[in-house]
């Protein structure tokens, strides 16, 4: 339909116009007959852990437990000093619950992990909900002997009300993993686990991610973010290029987003949330620059 913009471009493009009709046709009915298939019900074969850290989630952890709940074979909730009742709810769905301190998201998902003791580990947010697509792809992936060591879950990120299929949100983290010879990274922010040597894989079902309550929580996840990055950065002595380096940083952030991953796609909502991510681009790489500036500046004063 779109090539019949005008009858010349049709006649022309009439071969061109029925092949892509067909392909169109024949890629939706394996996507129908993939959706019937993840319909019947598949026994996993593993036993399953679900880790889980929080802190001050009461308005959003229990859809995240309920996506969970009577599915996983244990369930492992760490909250690190709640002021509201997040503690209270996790309660009522595992009797798993432990309140530590808050030494960064990396060291506290392997502080979850060790408590974990099934074979297989699915590591995810208070802010995240696994969809029923993806608990039967993990069921039919956990087989007898499974041939990964690891699976990447494709995120399905919602803000504003709006299922984000493109830009940043096009992404897949790696959160089901067998627990054997796994370990978080110690990062106090953008952790990432490291698994025992194998095959690696990634799932097609979904894992919800509500990342954003409004547009103000939006703006102070962004700047916690950027000020951890920045301090991490400083701590491993990086330089940064400084605020030249940070404003092209910011600007090809957005380019990557909104154009080359198709963040345009999701309409408005693509475009302020690529605006966010360069805007927290340019803050990161701002407070690495301040860090060594105000270290300098030290170093002038005792001189």
């Amino acid at each position: 339909m779109s090539f019949g913009f005008s009858e010349a471009i049709l006649e022309r493009v009439r071969p061109i116009s029925f092949f892509a009709f067909y392909l169109a046709v024949i890629f939706a009915a394996i996507h129908t007959q993939s959706r019937i298939a993840r319909s019947e019900p598949v026994k996993r074969k593993q036993r399953l852990s679900v880790t889980i850290i929080a802190q001050d989630e009461a308005d959003r952890i229990e859809p995240c437990l309920q996506s969970v709940a009577s599915w996983a074979d244990e369930i492992i909730v760490l909250d690190s000093g709640s002021s509201d009742n997040t503690v209270e709810i996790a309660r009522r769905y595992t009797d798993k619950v432990f309140e530590t301190d808050w030494p960064g998201y990396g060291p506290q998902k392997q502080r979850a992990l060790e408590k974990a003791d099934c074979d297989w580990v699915l590591s995810i947010d208070a802010d995240e909900r696994v969809s029923p697509e993806l608990r039967h792809d993990i069921d039919a992936a956990l087989t007898d002997n499974p041939e990964c060591v690891g699976y990447r879950t494709p995120w399905a990120v919602m803000v504003y009300g709006h299922r984000m299929d493109f830009g940043r949100s096009a992404r897949a983290p790696r959160r089901l993993f067998k627990r054997e010879g796994a370990r978080f990274t110690d990062a106090q922010v953008h952790e990432h686990v490291v698994l025992a040597p194998g095959k690696k894989g990634t799932l097609e079902g979904r894992l919800y991610h509500y990342t954003h309550r409004n547009y103000g929580h939006a703006l102070q996840k962004s700047a916690k973010y950027a000020w951890l990055g920045g301090q991490k950065r400083f701590a491993a002595g990086k330089w940064g290029g400084g605020l030249p380096v940070a404003a092209l940083r910011s600007l090809w952030n957005f380019i990557l987003i909104y154009f080359l991953r198709l963040g345009f796609l999701d309409g408005p909502v693509g475009f302020v949330v690529a605006v966010t991510y360069a805007q927290g681009a340019f803050n990161k790489y701002g407070a690495l620059w301040a860090l060594r500036r105000e270290k300098k500046l030290e170093g002038w004063g005792k001189e």
